[in-house]
């Protein structure tokens, strides 16, 4: 029925252009297709050369997402004794980031990542806006041994993207304390490393209006040794806060900060926390509707946090049931959250590939 081959990124073969979805509709949260070229995804496939990205955002005016299919002219789904309709579908896993005060002045972090390193950074951060020189302190209590290198300390970072430039210094769990930065954006990480050094330890950067960041750490937060400073060209805003990757994805780190401060500098008093570089879904229903009004949802509530290819199958029956008729299909749908029940939801990334019929002999592996 579609095994989404014969996309391409030209009208009117576009892959949205087929599957409707909610880009002129303020009540509809779905977009199909990737940004840029190709509109088809073409890494992250069950099989042959492609499969349809589909985000999904219910957390605002929309609070349901759906993409759906017209067949000009209606589909016979009772012909050749055709029993079950599969498709295959993955997502992302739940959000692991978090970032909480308790009790006063002293805040708990947790995060997974690959790593803050290389040319692009995994990793949870909490920040303020900051809009030109600036100090950020904070004593890293702990920091948990997911890898030797998980990295807990203070950041000034240019942008939110994931290959932004940078500055931090930062507490390892074994590997000692580090100045790492990356200058400019996109580009290889360097680092200064001081071996032997654990928490509990303070941490310091501090930037001048023309952009010089030193990096220093302390034992008792009075004595410092500076371990390296370098020039990263930022533009305001820039964000300043506590960084913490577990070095090890999909493994979660915790990390306990106290005694945070921000020297002569004008920051909020509200933070932001986010993932940075990390893709993760909300939990969202996951739904099948045909001819617009014969839904059937799948039975795992959680089933957009499923990170690996996986089947799902219905009986044709269930639709039936519903009043539909097998015989004259003339649309297919893909949802997640509820049309029926619309109400505030969260967002994500899924990917739907070889939507297939079969009789039960004949269904896939």
């Amino acid at each position: 029925m579609d095994d989404f081959e014969d996309y391409n990124d030209y009208p009117p073969d576009e892959i949205f252009s087929t599957w409707i979805d909610g880009y002129d509709v303020a009540t509809n949260g779905a977009l199909v297709g990737n940004d840029t070229y190709p509109f088809a995804e073409q890494s992250i496939v069950h099989s042959g050369a492609q499969s349809m990205p589909y985000f999904y955002d219910n957390s605002g005016a929309a609070n349901y997402s759906e993409a759906e299919r017209t067949f000009s002219p209606a589909q016979d789904w009772t012909r050749e004794s055709v029993k079950v309709l599969s498709l295959w579908f993955r997502g992302y896993p739940a959000y692991m980031g978090s970032f909480v005060e308790g009790p006063t002045g002293t805040f708990t972090m947790t995060a997974e990542g690959v790593d803050i390193w290389d040319t692009s950074d995994q990793f949870h951060f909490a920040y303020k806006e900051l809009s030109g020189a600036g100090t950020i302190i904070a004593k890293v209590e702990s920091v948990e041994n997911t890898n030797e290198w998980a990295k807990a300390g203070v950041m000034i970072r240019d942008t939110l993207d994931a290959d932004s430039s940078h500055a931090m210094m930062v507490v390892t769990p074994t590997s000692g304390v580090s100045f790492q930065r990356r200058t400019p954006a996109g580009a290889s990480s360097s680092d200064t490393t001081e071996a032997g050094i654990t928490a509990p330890q303070w941490v310091k950067l501090e930037r001048t209006i023309a952009g010089f960041i030193r990096a220093s750490y302390s034992a008792d937060g009075s004595t410092w040794t500076q371990l390296g400073s370098q020039t990263v060209t930022m533009s305001t805003p820039m964000y300043i806060g506590l960084a913490l990757t577990s070095h090890n994805s999909g493994v979660a780190c915790e990390a306990k900060f106290s005694n945070v401060s921000f020297p002569g500098t004008t920051v909020g008093q509200q933070w932001t926390n986010l993932d940075i570089g990390i893709t993760s879904n909300d939990a969202e229903p996951m739904y099948v509707v045909l001819n617009g009004s014969a839904m059937v949802t799948h039975d795992n509530p959680n089933a957009t946090q499923i990170d690996e290819w996986t089947e799902w199958t219905i009986d044709l029956q269930a639709f039936a049931e519903k009043g539909v008729n097998l015989a004259s299909i003339d649309t297919i749908a893909l949802g997640l959250g509820d049309e029926t029940n619309p109400q505030a939801g969260g967002t994500g990334k899924m990917y739907f590939d070889d939507i297939r019929l079969y009789r039960l002999a004949e269904q896939a592996p």
